[in-house]
């Protein structure tokens, strides 16, 4: 079971980095909870969960490496996310040594593998004594997400996931990763970490997204000053690590998946490869054209997208969707 260790509290932070001019507030609550195999989680409340009922959409994020929770935060905080937000509640998860600005890791701390964080999740819910979610994942975090829906299919409403992956690293993605990962904990921080990351999140054809130097220079911002390389590394060497669940899927995904990737992300062979794994009736694709970081590139599609597929759900249902765009109305 989890415990509270700490208070929960609203909590200020900078919009950029340290050297922000302007502390934002957050309207989010922070809680630290003690699980069996992931130790301590940082977990992250939008919404106001002490009025949760059964009906009540709610949302548990998983992020990718190279990022934290404030990834689904900023989504949820943008413009064509206010409807929903409005209706709904949503969870995130920050896993260890992920937080901006964290110590590092005890050196006697043995980092889960992906399994068994996907299986530490339910905890979450038990502590917050959530019936069932949308579980939603990002990279990494869509891998989780998968094995926590695998393992508890009675807890989980539905499936989003972002560039999915479910089999175990090509040899290319393998080597990158791993001479990555070596970087990390040799020299900290560096540009061969940096590039990878860069593409892992932004894809392909960089050169032409119009806001490319802000948004890389923001990115590079966060990992150099912010995140903490020698836990990074941790969270990196357990997804290399992963094992192949390509054959688990048709049997064990039992909830409606919606699969999303733009279409100049570098995973799309992977996602589509995964695809072919699912089952079809239950198991929607979503590519988004033009796209490379769905939630940077093209946030106003997939709130619409996400919409939809929640209204299948039968969740959102008194909230009206007649066209793309409506949303953010």
């Amino acid at each position: 079971m989890s415990d509270r260790i700490s208070e929960k509290f609203t909590q200020k932070r900078l919009t950029d980095s340290k050297e922000a001019d302007a502390d934002e507030d957050v309207e989010e609550t922070r809680y630290e909870l003690k699980t069996e195999k992931c130790g301590i989680l940082h977990v992250y409340v939008q919404g106001n969960i002490q009025n949760l009922t059964l009906t009540t959409p709610l949302f548990l994020t998983i992020h990718d490496i190279g990022s934290n929770h404030t990834e689904f935060h900023r989504l949820v905080e943008h413009p064509c996310m206010a409807k929903l937000k409005a209706r709904s509640v949503w969870v995130h998860v920050e896993l260890p040594g992920q937080e901006f600005e964290a110590p590092d890791l005890s050196d006697s701390y043995s980092f889960p593998s992906m399994q068994e964080i996907g299986e530490d999740l339910v905890h979450v819910l038990n502590f917050f004594n959530i019936k069932y979610c949308v579980v939603m994942g990002e990279g990494a975090g869509a891998n989780i997400a998968a094995r926590f829906v695998m393992s508890f299919p009675d807890r989980a409403l539905g499936a989003i996931l972002i560039n999915f992956h479910a089999s175990v690293a090509g040899i290319m993605q393998y080597f990158n990763e791993k001479m990555m990962s070596w970087k990390l904990n040799a020299v900290g921080m560096n540009t061969t970490a940096e590039q990878y990351l860069i593409f892992h999140k932004f894809g392909n054809q960089m050169e032409s997204r119009s806001d490319k130097d802000k948004a890389v220079t923001e990115y590079v911002k966060n990992l150099e000053k912010r995140m903490n390389a020698k836990n990074l590394r941790l969270y990196v060497e357990a997804y290399l690590n992963r094992n192949d669940i390509c054959q688990q899927l048709k049997e064990k995904m039992k909830v409606d998946t919606m699969l999303v990737v733009g279409t100049r992300s570098s995973h799309v062979s992977a996602v589509e490869e995964t695809q072919s794994h699912m089952d079809p009736k239950i198991t929607t694709m979503v590519r988004i054209d033009d796209c490379g970081d769905v939630f940077a590139d093209a946030p106003d599609t997939f709130a619409y997208d996400m919409l939809l597929f929640c209204q299948g759900l039968g969740l959102f249902s008194a909230l009206p969707m007649s066209r793309h765009g409506s949303i953010c109305s």
